[in-house]
Parts: structure tokens; sequence; C-alpha cells
């Protein structure tokens, strides 16, 4: 059922999106003539290696001249980059990482292999699921570049500040998730990207930040 609920929203997503597609990726062209979309080597399912799409946002060959991980003053992001990056419209190309079946609409977010490597015997539940466009931890934290904005070491920060918590929802979404979850993501994924599109005095406040959200006993999740 997910597989399907995935390639029917996939298929839809690229009837709508096929436009404003067509238009980043001739701004993308026109703005240095390099490559309309990056494909970055991710860990997928059981571990299989996969490449990822999303519409190039950074200089070309970017991850040869700095970190895995990105802030948002990265000198590394091109003018157009800024713009797709804060609306989210350089992840559109992953709707066909959908299609093929390398990823999901909703699962963990896939990492790098140095960062897999990393996980414990736990952890790697992790690797059972299909990886996503979002998922929980999208939601508590929307904007990991602000997060590193002007961090001198972005992967150790990213390590320090963002996996643990990361680790913990991804956890959380192995042990609970069905299609309403998965419905539920998706819906407020929608509303915090259309959100941006608005002026600020009517967007909702959100207050995740960097803290560890507990349930009714005072645990972690």
């Amino acid at each position: 059922m997910k597989r399907i609920f995935d390639l029917f929203l996939a298929a839809f997503g690229l009837l709508v999106f096929a436009l404003p597609m067509a238009a980043v990726a001739i701004l993308i062209k026109l703005e240095d003539g390099g490559p309309v979309l990056y494909r970055g080597r991710r860990v997928g399912l059981r571990g299989k290696p996969f490449f990822i799409l999303k519409f190039r946002s950074m200089v070309v060959n970017a991850e040869k001249i700095g970190a895995s991980s990105t802030s948002n003053d990265d000198a590394r992001i091109t003018s157009a980059g800024k713009l797709l990056r804060r609306l989210k419209l350089d992840e559109l190309p992953q709707l066909f990482n959908v299609l093929s079946g390398d990823m999901s609409f909703v699962g963990p977010r896939p990492e790098v292999q140095k960062f897999v490597d990393m996980y414990t015997e736990e952890e790697k539940v992790i690797l059972s699921l299909r990886p996503g466009i979002t998922d929980w931890a999208s939601l508590w934290n929307p904007d990991e570049g602000s997060v590193l904005a002007g961090s001198k070491d972005p992967d150790g920060d990213y390590l320090r500040l963002i996996r643990p918590q990361k680790i913990r929802y991804q956890l959380k979404y192995a042990r609970e998730h069905n299609l309403w979850v998965d419905i539920c993501i998706i819906a407020e994924t929608a509303w915090l990207v259309l959100e941006k599109f608005l002026p600020q005095s009517c967007r909702l406040r959100h207050n995740r930040g960097l803290r560890p959200e507990t349930g009714q006993n005072g645990n972690q999740i």
C-alpha cells in the first residue's frame, strides 16, 4: 500500500510541478551554465547506495571543496541556490527517486556513507526503511542550514547538534510508522513549505528549536 501511495503522489507531483521545475532548470542554467541537477551518493534501503537527485544549489563540484554538511552561509551556495533552498524547491527532483523506488515520500532522510558507518547496532534498523523526502526529524528541524550558520566545522557541529535527536526521531518512526502517520507527516511538511510563500504576519510560530522532545513520562523520544 505504501509503495502504491508513493507512486501515485510522485506522478501527481511531477504533473503539478512540471512548469515550476522547468523554470528552476532554466534559472540554474542561466546563472552559471553548469549542470541543472546534483547527484549525491547516499545510503538507501538495506545499505544499498543510490544517487539522490536535487536541483543544483551550489557551485559545480562543491562536495570536493568543502564539508558534507552545509550551512545557510556556505560560500559554495549560488545566488539561485539560496532561493531554491529557502523555498525547498531544490528537493523536487527527488520525486524521480520516489518513482524509481530508491526513496519514499516519508522515511529517514538518507545519509552519506561516513555517517552511516557511525550507526550503532540499534541504529542500523534505520536501514530497514526506504529513505524519504521528509520525516519527523525534518519537521523537528526543517532548516539544518540555519543551525550550522557560522560554523567553522559543519560536519562536527552536525554530529553534535543535529544528529543525536535526528536519530531519535528516525528510530521512533521505525517503531511506529504506518500509512496514517505518513499522511500526517506529508500534510505538515506541505504546510511548512507553503508557509514560506506567505507574509510573515500570516505564518504560524513554530518553536521546535534544538531541544529533545519528551513524552508524557518525561522520557526523550
